[in-house]
């Protein structure tokens, strides 16, 4: 069965996701010993928690049409489901490989891309008159990431 999703559920669950983000940052930064890298990876974990707070932003600037319910659910399970997809997709509990800040850049340049798929997947499920277009905003925010993070990557390879 396929579901429709209205913009507020997509910022609910990419508010979820850069909590998640900044969560690994700052979990890879604790596992650093260089005081350098440990300050990138800080910088990156503050970064995911400005995205919060942007999405955030948007998310309560959305018409009321964005936020209209797409299905029945007088028990609030879709909420829970949203969180879950959100906490399964990208940045998910998984063992950090801190052995080289290299390492980590992959990790982290691979979840930024997974956010990005994940977002083009859930902006055909949102109805364009559910703020379909608001999604773009969130791909942008992403793909700034992975041009930071593989400029990082490329400048450790030197």
């Amino acid at each position: 069965m396929m579901y429709d999703f209205n913009a507020d559920e997509i910022f609910e669950m990419a508010e979820q996701m850069e909590r998640n983000g900044a969560k690994f940052y700052r979990t890879a930064a604790e596992k650093v010993k260089d005081k350098n890298a440990n300050q990138f990876l800080l910088k990156l974990a503050s970064m995911e928690d400005d995205h919060e707070k942007t999405f955030a932003k948007m998310r309560s600037q959305l018409k009321a049409a964005e936020k209209t319910a797409t299905v029945f659910d007088p028990q609030g399970e879709a909420a829970e489901y949203l969180k879950a997809l959100a906490n399964t997709r990208v940045f998910f509990e998984k063992n950090i490989d801190t052995s080289s800040m290299q390492a980590i850049l992959k990790d982290a340049i691979t979840a930024e891309k997974d956010s990005i798929v994940f977002y083009l997947g859930m902006r055909d499920m949102v109805p364009e008159e559910l703020g379909r277009n608001r999604l773009d905003d969130i791909i942008k925010e992403e793909m700034g990431h992975i041009r930071l993070l593989s400029k990082e990557l490329a400048a450790s390879k030197k």
